[in-house]
């Protein structure tokens, strides 16, 4: 069976320069810069029958950068990428780093990606210096991205302020945490019924959501939430996809599938930041389920061919 990773990072050197290894290790529970090369994602994919992964930059991307720093490193691994899909056709696609917050730079970037590099789609971070993506200042990027019914992964970072992480590495806790406030954010803001042209691909399993939905569902009692989900928060919630990365296990999977739509869910292996083993492993995991070979064929490849196919 062929199978489809929407959830696989890459590391361009400069990246890890710029940005700093203390930086991108201090967020995993490994506490190191995992090593990375095309190479070696090709190698991860061809023994597990991947074949093609979309590429996308990790927390903390350029979010913590300078501003001039942020638009300059943003080109260069959406270019490095590009040059990637055009080495191996057909193997790798990109969701592309936008250098927000900085509007005007983003909204440059993202044309320049999708008229110029032929971006899959774009990487967004759950929130940018405390501002989730609910807030009404990504507006504008937003509506672009609305316009070209483009597809957005939104990948977690790390809250404000850093006393919350209680001293774990944010992709203990606090990634999922903040996965689910930011589409919060997005659910209650309206933007989900607003921009309801983009394709949202939440990581991790969508967070805590699936465990919350019928939480968040009670909200529909004040009005003031209310009306920012004219469909219901449940509908809504239940239009997005979310991918397996980190949560194929006897746990959380379930949980999974019975709250998500079967043909809103997508293989994602969060490789290699979670280790140069962990697609074999998380295909494994996934097939010793009690799913059925439709479902199972659906999540390795069918809905992301759908949904990447446009």
């Amino acid at each position: 069976m062929t199978v489809i990773d929407t959830h696989h990072h890459f590391l361009p050197p400069r990246y890890v320069e710029e940005v700093g290894e203390a930086a991108i290790a201090s967020l995993l529970v490994s506490g190191r810069v995992p090593e990375w090369s095309v190479t070696g994602s090709l190698e991860a994919m061809n023994r597990s029958g991947v074949t093609l992964a979309v590429l996308s930059l990790s927390s903390p991307a350029t979010g913590e950068l300078t501003s001039t720093k942020r638009s300059d490193l943003a080109r260069y691994c959406n270019e490095y990428a590009a040059k990637i899909m055009q080495d191996h056709p057909k193997r790798f696609g990109s969701f592309a780093t936008l250098p927000l917050p900085d509007i005007d730079a983003s909204l440059r970037e993202l044309n320049y990606c999708f008229d110029n590099l032929s971006a899959t789609g774009v990487c967004l971070l759950s929130n940018y210096a405390g501002r989730y993506l609910g807030d009404a200042y990504f507006a504008p990027v937003f509506e672009e991205l609305n316009r070209r019914g483009t597809i957005v992964f939104v990948h977690p970072a790390m809250p404000e302020p850093q006393a919350s992480t209680v001293g774990l590495p944010a992709a203990s806790l606090e990634f999922p945490f903040d996965t689910t406030r930011t589409i919060a954010s997005l659910l209650f803001s309206g933007a989900l019924a607003r921009y309801n042209k983009i394709r949202f691909i939440f990581a991790h399993a969508g967070g805590v959501v699936p465990f919350l939905a019928g939480r968040l569902a009670r909200l529909e009692s004040q009005e003031k939430f209310r009306r920012r989900v004219p469909d219901g928060v449940l509908t809504e919630l239940k239009r997005l996809h979310f991918d397996t990365a980190l949560s194929v296990d006897p746990y959380t999977l379930p949980g999974l599938l019975r709250f998500a739509v079967p043909d809103r869910i997508l293989f994602g292996s969060d490789f290699p930041h979670a280790g140069s083993s962990i697609i074999d492993l998380a295909l494994n995991s996934l097939r010793s389920r009690e799913i059925s070979p439709q479902v199972l064929m659906a999540i390795e490849q069918g809905n992301a061919a759908r949904i990447l196919g446009g």
